[in-house]
């Protein structure tokens, strides 16, 4: 969306502005929205087991990689160790992120949206109506962690139990999408910072995530 548009905020997207591959057989009446936040967390529900997934098998790769050549082995209970904490800190660490990014950022480069999305017909792009590049995805992520991070530290000053710290970040999730229902143009906090959008889009012109892939493969 144009940053020169009317200032009055509108919650409907005219396709003229999105990628014409998203409105094939699209019905003139119909416009794609912008998504409201429930659909939008049950959307990241989806994902997140997908992610938890991908996190376990990265971590158990490296767990094992990390044993085999930093660890020595033993055959007693009592020998047990754990891996070190530079390992864990500047490998296994940035290999999580780098899992994260690269899941989101693959799916919103090349079709918009990831598979939760897809379900609820979500689709993710920037203000010029195209698909993210690698920085703006990087962006919008680093944008969607900020609150957590913030209510994170702020639980952990107040109690400094890890329950504590889990839970403050969990409300600071929930606030980005809290947000949507007092931004004027129905935004999350990750869209404002990135400036990037999530709409709704028209079951007559969703064209599904790997068509969308295809698409965006031929015009690579």
């Amino acid at each position: 969306m144009s940053k020169n548009s009317s200032k009055r905020p509108s919650k409907s997207i005219s396709k003229s502005k999105l990628q014409p591959s998203a409105f094939a057989q699209q019905d003139p009446n119909e416009e794609p929205t912008i998504a409201k936040p429930m659909v939008r967390v049950v959307a990241i529900l989806y994902d997140g087991m997908l992610i938890l997934a991908l996190l376990f098998l990265v971590g158990t790769i490296l767990t094992v990689v990390g044993t085999l050549l930093t660890m020595e082995t033993g055959t007693e209970s009592s020998q047990a160790q754990s891996l070190p904490l530079w390992y864990q800190n500047a490998i296994m660490t940035p290999s999580f992120v780098l899992t994260l990014v690269a899941f989101y950022g693959i799916f919103w480069r090349r079709g918009g949206q990831t598979l939760g999305m897809q379900t609820w017909r979500l689709k993710t792009i920037n203000d010029a109506g195209q698909w993210l590049t690698w920085g703006q995805s990087f962006k919008r992520i680093l944008a969607a962690c900020l609150m957590p991070l913030i209510f994170g530290i702020i639980g952990s000053l107040i109690d400094g139990s890890r329950a504590a710290l889990l839970a403050s970040a969990f409300l600071g999730l929930v606030f980005n999408y809290v947000f949507c229902l007092f931004n004027p143009r129905g935004l999350a906090v990750q869209d404002m910072l990135s400036n990037t959008i999530t709409l709704k889009m028209p079951k007559v012109a969703h064209e599904g995530l790997w068509r969308g892939f295809k698409n965006r493969k031929k015009k690579s």
